[in-house]
């Protein structure tokens, strides 16, 4: 059986020269890689107390939605700015090249919802902390962090110090 980095695609100097792209539509595209993935996912939530899942645009969706329905858990997705049709809460934060703006529907989060937050990669921890923020101030607390892939060497695992972070995979790069 090939282990999970086995089905992900190491693309050299894209989106520029010096970078290592992992592409994980090589993981989607395979059955017994998305498998994997998912059941990788599953083993990191199995001792995990929660009461929903936020995934990640765009590919928190993926993974997030299958979980949710594996553990029959509401989704609720974090979406860019002009996605979602009703009234929002939103949080800006900082890329590598500019800043970006993450929402959340203003109503789906609850007071004490135990919340599982699901994106396939860790860069910066931008993205993932502002969801995170989101969830509290929306009154929910976050109980994991879960990610496919996690790149070390932008350390992005230090933006989220006080949460439980899991990654699959770990490269040391960028």
């Amino acid at each position: 059986m090939k282990k999970l980095e086995e089905y992900v695609t190491s693309i050299p100097d894209f989106p520029e020269k010096g970078i290592i792209f992992r592409d994980i539509t090589s993981v989607l595209s395979d059955a017994d890689g998305l498998q994997l993935a998912v059941d990788t996912y599953v083993d990191m939530l199995k001792d995990v107390d929660f009461d929903v899942i936020v995934g990640a645009e765009a590919r928190g969706f993926i993974f997030g939605a299958v979980l949710s329905y594996l553990f029959h858990k509401p989704f609720i997705p974090a979406r860019k700015p002009g996605k979602l049709p009703r009234s929002t809460v939103s949080m800006d934060y900082e890329l590598e090249y500019g800043t970006a703006s993450i929402h959340l529907h203003d109503d789906s989060i609850s007071d004490g919802h135990k919340v599982v937050i699901i994106d396939d990669l860790i860069a910066t921890g931008g993205t993932v902390e502002a969801i995170a923020k989101l969830v509290e101030q929306l009154g929910g607390n976050v109980v994991k962090i879960c990610f496919l892939m996690e790149l070390a060497g932008l350390h992005g695992r230090d933006r989220l110090k006080k949460y439980d972070v899991s990654s699959a995979i770990v490269y040391d790069g960028k």
